[in-house]
């Protein structure tokens, strides 16, 4: 009996010392274990995936590394070399085609396997957008393709802004024979344009009146034989089929709406049947490194896209590839092969596509994203730069501060993508206003272009990203002969280093591997791997190339350059 009444003593007395400040502390702990249990979640991806991302080769050459590939492309099979096309009937464990671009639109008209379908999307203003129906950019493609072979038309450049022109014309080329697609940065001076013209000799121009100055690229550039008009509907009552004196009849020329418009509506509505015999021809494009050089002129063969397309969508993983509820906006040129490289394989996955005619045009991503919601985004590191740079200065206040601090601490330490926090309302404010919802946005690509003056991004600056948008960043870096990217940051990878100021590109993609050859005083020893990039793979021109710049594998096989 001693001990219960020993505890009946106890109880009773805790009881008789209870007030409300025990009640108080009893709540705030009881608050706090509960938080802590309920908001409690799993990294995004394991550490140790990100712990070492690429594998060298058992073997290497003497004064160059071993071979590096990302862990989803082993050395014991090939890289992946296109799109794994399956034909009608095929047998569904035989290994599909790699495909070329006319497969992109087949697969973009045709659906998914639950026969879902996105659309393609004309944003014109904050409240101006227009969807294109399938059907009929298949038949503008079956039309302009026609027109331009029946012209003779050989070599054709497109000198346009972003626009569903410029995807048609790209696919036009593609489904008829012997046409070269040649891609010509928009808005370069009349000396750039006709150098580019002269050097990949072309015959054919698709563009827009006002910025082809027809007069002077006549004179100067003879062999110009057909161009089309791309005029807007409240321009399109004009006429456009003048040629400047003394072309007399040797350049043909028609407006876009013109050849549509003539043809019989019933025309053109289903795409030619599948030829394999006929492989597409190739895609040239202009690698500009600053204003006023030189350019860099590369043709790419249809396996080359293919491979690129294909990279970029196995390097992301399956529960986040694009779908037809993704909204896919290239905020950057078309004519740079990486952002038209991320188009393809937006359209290949069935999501939609929105093209704004100020993409890449514009630093200023706000104006680009205007009047829709897009999901994923394609941006240059001047525009995001800028993004930053705005949305920092609005932490104005020391709880917007601990907002995005508390943020970015389970972003980095945590390996968590941060939604809100009990702070958030008080950084609401430094959100950019990329779209009409940007709630809806959830990865954001950007490129950093070898050789170029492109402003580097560092692992702060790409973190404060996160942060601010709401959306995983895939850092890229691009050169001039390889499709879509020779390597890029892990989807997951949320990493901020402390002192690491330059960061890293990630491992390669998968249609590439790297090696680093020694140069100067950059050599791979045992503890270090460092020398000049070069790129191996389906999606290199030539097969090879190298990048013209030092880089080193870190201590987790991702790749970065030595500043």
């Amino acid at each position: 009996m001693s001990l219960l009444e020993r505890l009946d003593a106890g109880i009773t007395g805790f009881i008789g010392q209870w007030d409300a400040y025990s009640t108080g502390l009893v709540t705030l702990l009881i608050a706090l274990v509960t938080y802590r249990i309920t908001s409690s979640r799993e990294p995004d991806v394991h550490p140790l995936l990100l712990a070492r991302q690429a594998g060298p080769s058992a073997v290497r050459n003497e004064g160059e590394s071993a071979a590096y590939r990302c862990l989803a492309a082993s050395h014991s099979m090939p890289l992946n070399s296109g799109l794994d096309v399956k034909d009608a009937g095929a047998s569904r464990w035989a290994r599909g085609r790699d495909g070329d671009l006319r497969d992109i639109w087949r697969k973009a008209v045709t659906g998914n396997e639950q026969g879902k379908k996105g659309k393609l999307l004309t944003v014109l203003g904050s409240e101006n957008v227009i969807e294109h129906r399938l059907e009929d950019i298949t038949r503008q493609i079956n039309l302009i393709g026609h027109h331009i072979a029946e012209q003779g038309g050989i070599r054709v450049a497109i000198y346009l802004p972003n626009s569903v022109e410029f995807l048609v014309t790209v696919l036009a080329c593609s489904f008829f024979p012997n046409l070269t697609t040649v891609l010509i940065p928009f808005n370069v001076s009349n000396e750039e344009l006709i150098s580019m013209m002269r050097r990949s000799a072309v015959d054919t121009v698709v563009t827009t009146p006002g910025s082809f100055a027809l007069d002077d690229v006549a004179k100067a550039y003879p062999s110009l034989r057909q161009l089309i008009w791309v005029v807007d509907e409240g321009s399109s009552h004009l006429d456009w089929n003048e040629v400047p004196e003394g072309m007399g009849g040797s350049v043909n020329v028609a407006t876009w709406q013109e050849i549509i418009r003539d043809a019989p509506a019933d025309s053109g509505t289903e795409l030619p049947p599948l030829d394999l015999e006929n492989v597409p021809m190739d895609v040239v494009t202009f690698w500009q490194t600053k204003p006023g050089q030189l350019e860099e002129m590369v043709r790419f063969t249809q396996g080359n896209l293919v491979a690129g397309i294909a990279s970029q969508i196995n390097t992301v993983p399956m529960k986040e590839r694009l779908t037809p509820t993704d909204l896919f906006l290239p905020a950057e040129s078309l004519a740079g092969i990486h952002t038209l490289t991320l188009t393809l394989a937006a359209l290949y996955q069935n999501s939609s596509v929105a093209f704004n005619s100020v993409a890449g045009r514009s630093p200023d991503l706000v104006l680009a994203t205007q009047g829709i919601a897009p999901t994923v985004i394609v941006a240059s590191p001047s525009s995001l730069l800028k993004i930053h740079e705005e949305s920092t200065a609005k932490l104005s206040s020391p709880l917007a501060r601990a907002s995005h601090a508390f943020s970015t601490r389970a972003l980095t330490q945590q390996g968590i993508l941060p939604t809100s926090n009990l702070l958030s309302a008080f950084a609401a404010g430094a959100k950019p206003a990329l779209g009409t919802d940007l709630s809806k946005l959830r990865a954001v690509y950007t490129a950093e272009r070898v050789g170029a003056d492109t402003p580097r991004l560092s692992p702060k600056v790409l973190s404060d990203l996160r942060v601010f948008t709401g959306a995983r960043v895939v850092y890229a870096l691009t050169s001039a002969r390889v499709v879509g990217a020779v390597s890029q940051t892990a989807y997951y990878d949320y990493r901020v280093e402390e002192g690491d100021d330059n960061g890293h590109f990630g491992a390669p993609v998968t249609s590439i591997e790297i090696r680093l050859k020694d140069k100067g005083s950059f050599k791979t020893t045992d503890d270090v791997v460092a020398g000049e990039i070069l790129a191996t793979g389906p999606s290199v021109a030539g097969g090879e190339t190298s990048l013209g710049v030092v880089g080193r594998l870190r201590y987790d096989n991702t790749l970065a350059l030595v500043s």
